[in-house]
C-alpha cells in the first residue's frame, strides 16, 4: 500500500485482547517508528485518559506515548469546543471524559448545561437518566462519545456507552450526535492531529462494524486485520451487514507489516 500519510490503529482486538498483547503488536509499533510512519492509537474507549491508555499499552510491552493516543472523549470535547467555545457541559462519564472536557476549555456544570456529553458511566443511575433527559428536552445538545452497546470485562460483556445513550435517547426523544466509530468524527479528528487529509490516512482495525465502517465514512483507506472480532468465517456476513469492504485484509500483524513494507 503506497502514499500512506499516517495510520490510525485500533486497540482492543487489533493490538491486544484485554490485558494480553496480540502477537507482533510490539514489533509492528517498533517497525513503524523505525520507518518513520506517522500513526495514532485510536479508540472508542471514553473512560481512560490518553496517559492511562499509553500506560496500559506499555504494560503489555507496546511502546506508546500519551500524545499518540486519540480517544472518543478527546474527540467529543474538541467537537463541542469548536462548535461552542467555553460551553457549559454536564458530563455523564468517567475520568477520561471529564479530563478531556476540562482541558478543552469547557465549563463543567451540574445544572442547566448547554451540552450533555455522555460516555461509559459505571455510576449511572435512574437519577442520572432523569436529569440528562430533562436537560435535553429543555434544549441541551446531546453528544455521545461512542455507540458501543456492550464492552468486554473480566466478568464477560457489560453494557457500554451506547446502551446508556439509548436509554437517554428514549427518555428525551432526542438522538445524540455520535462521535466515535462507526461515525466519522473520531477518525476525522485523528487525521487533523496528524496533519493529514482523510485520503492520506489508513484505518487499521479488526471490527467491520466500527473500525472499517468509520474509515469508509471518513473517506480513508482501510485495512482489516483478522486478529479480533472479524474472522474469515464471518467476514462475508459483516460485509453484508455493514455494506462496506476493506481495501486490504491481513490475517495477522506480521502480514500487516509485510503489506506496509516496514
Amino acid at each position: 500500500m503506497n502514499n500512506i500519510g499516517g495510520l490510525l490503529i485500533d486497540l482492543d482486538g487489533t493490538l491486544y485482547h484485554g490485558g494480553r498483547m496480540i502477537p507482533d503488536a510490539d514489533r509492528l509499533i517498533a517497525a513503524l517508528r523505525r520507518a518513520a510512519v506517522p500513526f495514532l492509537f485510536v479508540t472508542n474507549n471514553s473512560s481512560r485518559t490518553a496517559a492511562s491508555v499509553a500506560a496500559h499499552l506499555r504494560g503489555m510491552g507496546i511502546d506508546a506515548n500519551p500524545e499518540e493516543v486519540c480517544t472518543s472523549s478527546l474527540a467529543a470535547a474538541r467537537y463541542i469546543a469548536e462548535e461552542s467555545p467555553e460551553a457549559t457541559v454536564a458530563i455523564l462519564g468517567e475520568e477520561g471524559l471529564v479530563q478531556a472536557c476540562a482541558e478543552a476549555g469547557l465549563t463543567l456544570v451540574k445544572e442547566n448545561p448547554q451540552y450533555v456529553v455522555q460516555g461509559i458511566d459505571r455510576s449511572f443511575t435512574y437519577e442520572s437518566l432523569a436529569r440528562a433527559s430533562r436537560w435535553i428536552r429543555e434544549g441541551a445538545r446531546f453528544v455521545l462519545t461512542n455507540p458501543d452497546l456492550m464492552l468486554p470485562s473480566d466478568n464477560g460483556v457489560m453494557p457500554g456507552a451506547g446502551t446508556l445513550g439509548a436509554a437517554i435517547e428514549a427518555a428525551s426523544g432526542v438522538s445524540p450526535v455520535v462521535i466515535g466509530k462507526p461515525e466519522s468524527h473520531l477518525i476525522t479528528y485523528a487525521t487533523t492531529l496528524l496533519g493529514i487529509t482523510p485520503e492520506e490516512a489508513v484505518v487499521v482495525g479488526d471490527n467491520m462494524r466500527t473500525d472499517i465502517s468509520a474509515g469508509v465514512n471518513a473517506g480513508c483507506r482501510t485495512i482489516l486485520v483478522l486478529t479480533g472480532l472479524t474472522t474469515r468465517d464471518n467476514l462475508e456476513h459483516y460485509q453484508t451487514v455493514t455494506g462496506v469492504k476493506p481495501d486490504e485484509i491481513c490475517a495477522d500483524l506480521a502480514e500487516l507489516m509485510v503489506l506496509l513494507g516496514v
